[in-house]
């Protein structure tokens, strides 16, 4: 399908202006854009111990500070892609980076918890307007036969960001402070504004909505909400409580009422002849399971680094490098690979890699050396990287162009609720696994197993992998084995969800049979 597509005021080059709109520079722009949201995602997790102490937090109100910004990310997602759609992605762009790095600016000055929790909030919201306005500025600077290449450098830089969050998080705050993991985004965000200022030009298709489907962006965001809350509390809740019931039903019933009045809105917010596209609601739905599998399997991995060899958080981000480093290196060369052969075979033979990878993390025990944790991180980073380009492609390439950023925002919500999903659902079978083996386990040590609440305790500390502190005077035998006993049980329930994992990886690798090369044209590219 080809589309006509207006350019901005500053599309047509003036004198000096060779910069603008160039294709290569674009990426490099909407890169550092989607390294603060990226970088975000990890450092956050180093330093929430550190504002916990500081700020006198609760467990729960931790527990809000992420669960507030990935509740808000994935909420406005699609209608962050529409808003760019609208507006044009550039100006979407723009807002997002200026107000991501201006909330990561206020969590740092905040004075206690609950402000903290406020201005993550706004930050997901933020961060929701940068990535599918990224997607939508590279689908709108490069041709079709350079997109995956594109999107495999863009999905390299966010596989670095990733990477050097628990790197970077742990110097921090080790050495400055938890504020500085914040304070770290501003000059990040600068950047982004002063390159895009200078570099982006707005490409906007004819047919773009002239109107927001204000009724389906309610709708869909509650369902998003209710799915999403659904799924984080359900651990704690339980999967049969009334009240997950009523979330996760409630989430069910908006997205039926919602599709049914997609059918009726004058300009909606999703068409759903989108989804008469084969390969992009196949590389949809592959997002989901991919990240299910990869988030909710490497969940538990930095609890094995840290809680049963010990490891120091840098230490751990550190020994996960040949897993982000496959993905820095690999994610350009599947851009290139897709761009020869397309996105089929790399998609089904990345899964396949990352099925084995995920049986192979299933046989890890207390005493695996590095050599194999390394053997299967560097397998996983490998399988994933064209997986992640060719997926990423798939959506984007596939939709039409005055649907760049919705496809954009798809296909990061798919992501986000898949990840969800995994970490709750495996966490729930990790969690049964552990409770069952833990008593049998302990009872070998010849201690008695605690009873009532203090039995219970020690189970969910067993869930992280943690052994309980022994009274000074104990002998360092039985300080032994009590760890021993803790875990091996953590590492048996890891073991059964890393299995899990893989049967949902294997039947994202039958998906990926039916996913291609987008249909559609991108739009006007210069100077490549």
């Amino acid at each position: 399908m080809s589309q006509s597509v207006v350019l901005d005021k500053e599309a047509a080059p003036a004198a000096g202006g060779k910069l603008r709109g160039h294709p290569w520079l674009t990426l490099l722009t909407v890169a550092v854009g989607v390294m603060m949201v990226a970088l975000d995602g990890t450092v956050v997790a180093i330093a929430n111990p550190a504002i916990q102490l500081d700020l006198h937090a609760s467990p729960a109100d931790i527990q809000w500070v992420t669960s507030g910004y990935l509740l808000a990310l994935a909420v406005f997602l699609v209608t962050a892609g529409k808003i760019g759609d609208r507006f044009g992605h550039k100006s979407t762009f723009l807002v997002g980076a200026v107000g991501f790095a201006a909330t990561s600016a206020a969590i740092g000055f905040a004075g206690s918890v609950q402000q903290v929790i406020f201005f993550r909030v706004l930050q997901g919201l933020f961060g929701a307007l940068l990535q599918p306005a990224a997607l939508g500025l590279l689908r709108g600077a490069f041709p079709a036969d350079k997109l995956n290449m594109a999107i495999g450098i863009w999905g390299g830089v966010i596989g670095a960001s990733t990477a050097a969050g628990p790197i970077v998080g742990g110097l921090l705050v080790e050495h400055v402070n938890w504020e500085s993991v914040f304070f770290i985004n501003i000059p990040v965000g600068v950047v982004a504004l002063v390159l895009g200022l200078l570099i982006l030009k707005d490409v906007r298709a004819e047919k773009a909505a002239k109107s927001f489907d204000i009724p389906g962006i309610v709708l869909l965001s509650g369902a998003m909400f209710m799915l999403v809350w659904g799924i984080i509390k359900a651990p704690t809740w339980g999967w049969g409580d009334p009240a997950t019931l009523l979330f996760l039903g409630g989430a069910v019933l908006a997205l039926v009422v919602f599709a049914v009045w997609q059918n009726y809105a004058k300009e909606p917010l999703i068409p759903l002849a989108l989804f008469r596209s084969v390969p992009l609601s196949a590389g949809t739905l592959l997002m989901v399971l991919m990240a299910f599998a990869f988030f909710g399997g490497i969940f538990f991995v930095t609890f094995y680094l840290q809680n049963v060899h010990g490891m120091a958080p840098v230490d751990a981000g550190v020994h996960l490098l040949p897993m982000t480093g496959m993905m820095i290196v690999g994610a350009p060369l599947a851009g290139f690979l897709i761009g020869k052969v397309g996105p089929r075979i790399p998609i089904v033979g990345g899964m396949v890699l990352t099925t084995g990878a995920m049986l192979g993390m299933s046989t890890l025990d207390i005493h695996s050396g590095n050599g194999v944790m390394s053997l299967w991180f560097l397998l996983m980073g490998l399988g994933l990287s064209p997986v992640m380009v060719g997926a990423t492609e798939v959506i984007v390439g596939n939709a039409p162009l005055e649907l760049s950023g919705v496809a954009g925002g798809l296909q990061q919500a798919a992501m986000q609720v898949g990840g969800s999903l995994g970490t709750a659902v495996l966490g729930a079978v990790m969690a049964s696994k552990v409770t069952s083996v833990l008593p049998g386990k302990w009872a070998a040590t010849g201690v008695p197993f605690p009873a009532g609440e203090q039995g219970e305790q020690l189970k969910q500390a067993a869930q992280l992998g943690m052994a309980p502190p022994m009274p000074q005077g104990t002998p360092e035998q039985l300080t032994t084995a009590v760890a021993d006993a803790v875990h091996s049980s953590f590492v048996s329930g890891m073991g059964v969800a890393f299995t899990v994992a893989s049967v949902v990886a294997l039947v994202a690798a039958g998906l990926g049979l039916l996913t291609k090369r987008g249909a559609n044209e991108a739009g006007p590219a210069v100077h490549i």
